[in-house]
């Protein structure tokens, strides 16, 4: 059985690469006892998401940075 450190790092890996099927299967069987991990598996799909979304955002359709301001208003 993986602990919740082992897990947390199929997890991350998962995000770059595919996992084999007994990497898979012992995820699953930690995420079925362990809430913590199911959370934690959660937010970085949410994070991904996220972050694919926003990667393919036009520049016209991001916020303004705010090094890009000038804050003298010059």
């Amino acid at each position: 059985m993986l602990n919740c450190r082992e897990a947390t790092r199929l997890m991350s890996a998962n995000q770059e690469r595919r996992l084999g099927l007994v990497q898979r299967l012992r995820l699953r069987a930690h995420w079925a006892i362990c809430e913590a991990c199911r959370n934690f598996g959660r937010q970085m799909d949410v994070l991904q998401r996220a972050m694919q979304r926003y990667a393919r955002l036009d520049d016209r359709e991001l916020p303004p940075r705010a090094d890009d301001e000038d804050p003298g208003g010059r």
